[in-house]
C-alpha cells in the first residue's frame, strides 16, 4: 500500500460523522466509563481493547469511545498542566515511530531493486511479498498480538475491490522499479495528489479548493522537468508508476464510496491485513500465468550469475517482504497518533528521504535540472498536504 496515501485511504472506515478519541497520558485526564451496550459498532473483532504494532509495542488503550461530532470531551477528573515530562516522551515515542517508519522504507526500495533487477519477474516478487505480510499478519493474530477480525459476506463485497486496486497498485510500481532508478519512480509517484484530485471530482462530486489546484502545477512541473532528463527513463517504467497512480488513488475513492457503512468498518490494522490477504490470493495465479514458476534452481541460478549468489537473492527477498508488511504496520500505527495531514507531511518527507538515499547507495547519476525538478515536485506534494487543510468558505445564507 502507498503510504502516501493512507489517510485518504482509511478516512472512510470510520463513520464520517463520528471521531475516535485516543488514549491520553493518566496524568491529564480520566476518561468517563460508558457501558460497551451503548455502542453497537464496538465489538472485539473491530475494536481491539489491547493494540500491538509490530516492532513496536504501544501502551494499552485504557478507553476508547465513539461520540458525535459535537460532544464534548469527557470531564477530567482535574485541571492539573500538562507534565513536561509526558509530552517529552510522547514526542519521543512519536519521533521513533517517524525514523522507523523512514528506515523500513529505505531498506524495503534498496532491497527490492535489488532483487528486481537480477530476478526480473515483478508478479513473482510481489506475490512472495504478500506472501511473506501474510504469514506475518496470521503470526500476529495467533499470537493475540492483534484481535483477528471477523469477516462477513457484505464486508468482503465492500473490501474485494480495494484489494484489487492494491494488489495492481503494488505490482505496477515493482515494475517501474525494476525498468528505472528508485529515484525517479518515486518522483513519478509524487503525482499521486493530482489523480485523487482528478477521480474525487468525478467520482464523488468534490471540488478542489483554489490553493489545491494551485499546489498540482509544481507537481506537475516538476516530473515533466525530472522525465526530460532523467538518465535511466523508460517507457514502461514512466507508463507504470503512472498507471500505479491512477490505481492506489481508484482504491482510495473506491474506499470513500464503498467503506460508508459504520457496520461494516475494521480497525486500521486489520483492514490492512485483510486486504493484504486477498491480494495474495489474487495475485499468486496471475503470477503463475503470467511469468509461470520461477522459484525453480535455474532460475535462482541464473540470478546468480548476475551479482547475487542464492543465498544473497533468497535473504534479500525475505528481508524486502519483512520490511514491506512492518512499515505498512508501523505507517498504521503513526496515523492513530497524529492528524490525517500531518501523516500526509510525514509522508512528504519520507519520499525525499527514500530518494536521498537511493541516490546515494545506488550512485544514481543525476544532472543539476533532473534534481531541481525532483525538489519542485516533492515541494508541490507538501504544498498540497498543506492546501488540503484550508477549508473551502461557504456563500453566507441569507436570513428571514
Amino acid at each position: 500500500m502507498s503510504p502516501s496515501s493512507i489517510s485518504h485511504f482509511l478516512s472512510a472506515t470510520t463513520n464520517p460523522k463520528m471521531h475516535h478519541t485516543f488514549p491520553l497520558p493518566p496524568s491529564l485526564s480520566t476518561p468517563r466509563v460508558i457501558p460497551i451496550s451503548n455502542f453497537p459498532l464496538l465489538s472485539h473483532s473491530s475494536t481491539p481493547q489491547n493494540s500491538c504494532l509490530f516492532l513496536f509495542l504501544t501502551p494499552k488503550i485504557s478507553s476508547f469511545t465513539l461520540h458525535a461530532a459535537s460532544s464534548s470531551v469527557p470531564d477530567s477528573k482535574s485541571d492539573e498542566p500538562i507534565k513536561p515530562t509526558s509530552t517529552l516522551i510522547h514526542n519521543l515515542h512519536l519521533g521513533a515511530m517517524f525514523g522507523t517508519w523512514y528506515l523500513l522504507n529505505i531498506y524495503f526500495n534498496i532491497y527490492n531493486k535489488q532483487v528486481l533487477k537480477v530476478y526480473p519477474f515483478p508478479a513473482t516478487v510481489t506475490a512472495f511479498q504478500f506472501g511473506f505480510a501474510t504469514l506475518m499478519i496470521n503470526l500476529i493474530w495467533t499470537l493475540n498480538l492483534h484481535p483477528r477480525p471477523k469477516i462477513t459476506g457484505s464486508k468482503l463485497a465492500s473490501i474485494l475491490p480495494l484489494a484489487v486496486a492494491h494488489t495492481m497498485g503494488n505490482l505496477l510500481t515493482n515494475i517501474s522499479l525494476g525498468k528505472v532508478a528508485i529515484s525517479f519512480t518515486h518522483t513519478i509517484k509524487a503525482m499521486e495528489p493530482l489523480f485523487t484530485v482528478v477521480l474525487s471530482s468525478l467520482l464523488l462530486g468534490e471540488r478542489p479548493t483554489f490553493w489545491v489546484v494551485s499546489s498540482l502545477i509544481p507537481i506537475v512541473g516538476g516530473v515533466v522537468l525530472a522525465s526530460m532528463t532523467e538518465v535511466s527513463f523508460n517507457w514502461i517504467g514512466f507508463s507504470t508508476a503512472m498507471a500505479s497512480n491512477l490505481t492506489n488513488q481508484s482504491r482510495n475513492v473506491l474506499s470513500k464510496k464503498l467503506m460508508t457503512n459504520e457496520e461494516e468498518t475494521l480497525d486500521n490494522i486489520n483492514l490492512y491485513s485483510v486486504i493484504t490477504i486477498i491480494s495474495f490470493i489474487l495475485l499468486v495465479p496471475f503470477a503463475i500465468f503470467l511469468e509461470g514458476v520461477k522459484f525453480t534452481p535455474s532460475y535462482l541460478q541464473s540470478a546468480a550469475s548476475q551479482g547475487l549468489n542464492v543465498r544473497e537473492l533468497c535473504m534479500r527477498s525475505i528481508l524486502a517482504g519483512f520490511c514491506f508488511h512492518a512499515y505498512q504496520q508501523v505507517s498504521y500505527g503513526i496515523l492513530e497518533l497524529v492528524s490525517p495531514v500531518s501523516h500526509s507531511v510525514g509522508n512528504c518527507v519520507k519520499r525525499v528521504v527514500v530518494i536521498a538515499s537511493s541516490v546515494i547507495f545506488f550512485q544514481t547519476p543525476l544532472s543539476l535540472i533532473n534534481t531541481l525538478g525532483t525538489a519542485i515536485a516533492l515541494v508541490g506534494v507538501f504544498l498540497y498536504s498543506r492546501a488540503k487543510r484550508i477549508k473551502p468558505i461557504l456563500p453566507k445564507t441569507k436570513t428571514a
